[in-house]
């Protein structure tokens, strides 16, 4: 029997077990062996090894817009920092910013403003000017999130403002009297954490606290967990408290506190959750931590170290292979892969005498964006590295 008279899903299984240089060859042979090489069942099992190509661990597809065998071809960029690099926004005044995408749109705060940012189709350049802009707060921004109907941020005046997203309404949470350093937002649910060393819960259908919980120590992050039944708070660590704690929502109490050997100052800057048992950390001690919330204890299983002995502001993942961290020196952003434990990739964002951190970075499939001081970065994965035809 010839190659060609087998039935497609026997082809398709023969065809994943090939590595992407013998695709790319078989796929030049003739028409309908193109037609087979380019269908996303057969770059799956390629992608899920992969930096970023939207696989998560657990087989969830972030990007299914986009055919894998071009995601795998991007991902050869990433692993190997092949990049443009751009600056699209620059400001005179130094801030602390943050960032968010959702789909082509780019959030970006200024001072007591955020605006909402059009990537051109296609290139993933941005917009000069905001097609929106979200203001109310009477001091800086220090932190946003965005969830699919509302935007809610925290500022430098101790106020949490609740924007809606498909309308002009909006809404104020007071209660802090210090700036809110960090908030997060799931299923209705808002917690909040502060420098006037509380932890608060809010819900969206109400203007006012739901719990408040005293922490006995400035809230630098928190993250609430997938399940919304738990969240985590990383403190400043400038008492003698685990600086990582887990709490239960609805009986507003600690379950546990993560870790105990962090020597005082080693404050938790950020923290992402990758899945309900999974959390990823990082902070002034210039660690990246893996925390496996299944052990009993709890405990951290994997750390990366900063190799330059810089404080880490910010960590994103891919839900799979990669962790992406930006430092507090000279707008230094590092790719990790999970499975080693060496830096992967790093590139230097800011040339200036007097450095920056990077204060909050984001990616997609094909870009990642770095806000530091004084202005935005953009690096775009998506050159003519390796051929796929």
């Amino acid at each position: 029997m010839l190659l060609s008279q087998l039935p497609e899903d026997v082809l398709y299984h023969i065809l994943s077990c090939l590595d992407y240089k013998s695709l790319c060859r078989l796929s030049q042979v003739c028409k309908r062996t193109y037609y087979l090489v380019n269908r996303d069942v057969v770059w799956r099992k390629i992608a899920k090894e992969c930096l970023n190509t939207g696989i998560t661990r657990s087989g969830t597809d972030i990007y299914p817009h986009i055919p894998l065998k071009e995601r795998v071809k991007v991902a050869q960029n990433w692993c190997d920092g092949v990049c443009k690099k751009t600056i699209p926004l620059k400001w005179k005044t130094k801030l602390l910013p943050w960032l968010q995408l959702d789909r082509d749109l780019l959030f970006l705060s200024q001072a007591a403003d955020i605006g909402a940012y059009h990537q051109h189709q296609g290139t993933g350049r941005l917009h000069r000017s905001p097609y929106e802009i979200y203001s109310g707060h009477k001091g800086d921004v220090c932190r946003f999130v965005l969830t699919d109907s509302h935007l809610i941020s925290g500022g430098s005046d101790g106020k949490i403002l609740v924007h809606s997203r498909k309308s002009d309404m909006s809404m104020e949470l007071s209660g802090h009297n210090q700036e809110v350093n960090c908030l997060d937002s799931k299923d209705g649910l808002i917690i909040s954490g502060s420098r006037d060393r509380t932890a608060r819960i809010w819900t969206l259908n109400s203007s006012c606290t739901r719990r408040i919980i005293p922490m006995y120590d400035r809230v630098w992050s928190v993250a609430i967990s997938p399940t919304s039944s738990s969240f985590v708070t990383g403190t400043a660590c400038c008492e003698n408290l685990s600086p990582l704690r887990i709490w239960d929502v609805e009986r507003s109490e600690c379950v546990c506190n993560l870790g105990s050997q962090f020597r005082r100052g080693a404050g938790v800057l950020d923290m992402v959750f990758e899945s309900p048992f999974q959390l990823f950390t990082c902070g002034y001690d210039t660690y990246i931590r893996l925390w496996d919330l299944r052990l009993n204890p709890r405990k951290c299983v994997m750390e990366w170290e900063e190799p330059h002995d810089s404080a880490l502001y910010c960590i994103q993942t891919d839900g799979n292979h990669m962790i992406a961290s930006g430092s507090s020196y000279y707008g230094v952003v590092r790719f990790w892969d999970k499975r080693k434990t060496e830096c992967l990739q790093f590139f230097q964002l800011s040339s200036d005498p007097v450095s920056s951190p990077v204060y909050c970075l984001r990616f997609s499939s094909s870009h990642l964006y770095a806000a530091l001081a004084t202005s935005l970065h953009s690096m775009d994965f998506r050159q003519n590295h390796i051929h796929i035809r």
